[in-house]
């Protein structure tokens, strides 16, 4: 790790160090590849089966993409965690890299020969998930090997960041190639997939791990036991998981801004965009939290899903977009508070297997949030789904309150 240089600093500061620069802007570019790539892959699923199908089961259809996604990540993660503390972590990302550049291959030339099916889509997800279930642990872990110790929190926040600057120009970007053709999105991905492999090969750290010793079964148990010993950690990714599985209404956007908005491709891009506009600005904002760390956290889930319900009462794509824009700046500051937390008490030579458990919890909580959402669009419709949703994101918040009560007194993050 680079030597301590001084405090938290400002925004920027962490771009001083060297070899943190080629890896910020992997992870942006990255990003906008998958960005890209998930909405191009919803919007065409969505359009094939609306072809056949009601409203409710073209949702239901979209919601397997995250299902498939995740699937891997749930068999393989503890795995990769183990793998990106014993691995170089930056070529593991690379051979990942490859693997998510045969996926949009394979799914440029599908489009292009018009030979695109669902179930072909559905397959190809299960290798993007299985490619990304050891991406995740290895860039997570990476990044404390990059930066000094003083600047890990700024630089927390810039990883996020990178995120949504990809989240809200990726799915602009996805709407406008789209509306050409869903071709041309996901030959777009291909080339951002590439730009991200060679940004890290211009990292010049040492980017091996702490020789581990001991069996693989030995050190997965090690990795499950620490998080399960610190009940402020585990009450934090818990949450997430819960509120986000409850509340997440990623899966229903095309068929809101479709069938319940009607404002097409583009809208529809602006809806993706909407979370993470609000991310965005939160994560401007935001600064190390001197006090109630922990009460700030159950404050941005609460609102997630006060917001979650707003949006799905709105007709109107703006409020929509507002709406949405609040719900992805109550989710940044509840994913700074839990990844701050979980870096800065993680020791280096556990971070790949930490951050594979909180991966799972991650991705469980989008991708089953995705999947929850199509089978409640399936039994309630598309609003009934969001209603349920944000109900269930605030009950939640409530009962972790009560259960953790280590996560409600949470105070400084430094």
């Amino acid at each position: 790790m680079a030597e301590a240089s001084g405090a938290f600093g400002s925004p920027l500061r962490v771009f001083g160090e060297r070899d943190y620069r080629p890896f910020w802007a992997s992870r942006l570019l990255g990003s906008l590849g998958s960005e890209i790539q998930s909405v191009t892959m919803g919007w065409q699923v969505y359009a094939i089966s609306r072809r056949t199908l009601d409203v409710p089961h073209a949702a239901f259809n979209v919601s397997l993409i995250g299902l498939c996604t995740f699937g891997p990540l749930f068999v393989l993660a503890l795995i990769a965690g183990e793998s990106a503390d014993r691995y170089d972590r930056r070529s593991v990302l690379l051979v990942c890299y490859a693997g998510e550049l045969a996926v949009a291959a394979a799914l440029a030339f599908t489009a292009f020969a018009g030979s695109t099916s669902v179930p072909l889509m559905l397959g190809l997800a299960a290798l993007f998930g299985t490619a990304r279930a050891f991406f995740n642990p290895a860039m997570t872990a990476l990044a404390p090997m990059l930066v000094s110790r003083s600047q890990l929190p700024r630089a927390i926040v810039l990883n996020s960041l990178a995120g949504d600057a990809a989240s809200m120009a990726g799915p602009a970007i996805a709407g406008m190639l789209i509306a050409i053709s869903p071709a041309s999105a996901f030959t777009a991905t291909l080339l951002f997939y590439a730009g991200a492999a060679l940004a890290l090969v211009l990292i010049r750290a040492d980017t091996r791990p702490p020789r581990q010793h001991g069996s693989r079964l030995e050190l997965v148990r090690q990795g499950l036991a620490y998080v399960w010993a610190n009940k402020l950690v585990f009450g934090a990714m818990s949450l997430d998981l819960v509120a986000v599985i409850l509340g997440g209404a990623t899966a229903l956007l095309p068929a809101f801004a479709r069938d319940v908005l009607h404002v097409g491709a583009r809208g529809f891009g602006f809806l993706r965009a909407g979370p993470a506009i609000g991310a965005g600005l939160v994560g401007l904002a935001l600064r190390p939290i001197h006090s109630k760390a922990g009460a700030k956290m159950l404050a941005g889930v609460a609102v997630f899903g006060a917001a979650t319900l707003v949006f799905a009462f709105s007709r109107s794509l703006i409020l929509s977009v507002l709406a949405l824009a609040v719900l992805g700046g109550a989710d940044m500051l509840s994913v700074f508070v839990r990844q701050t937390l979980v870096q800065l008490v993680t020791p280096d030579p556990m971070r790949g297997r930490v951050a594979a458990v909180s991966g799972l919890f991650i991705g469980a909580s989008n991708e089953l949030g995705e999947f929850e959402s199509g089978v409640a669009a399936r039994f309630l419709g598309v609003v009934g789904a969001a209603v349920f949703g944000g109900a269930g994101a605030l009950c939640a918040t409530a009962v972790w309150a009560r259960l953790f009560p280590a996560l409600r007194r949470a105070d400084r993050l430094e």
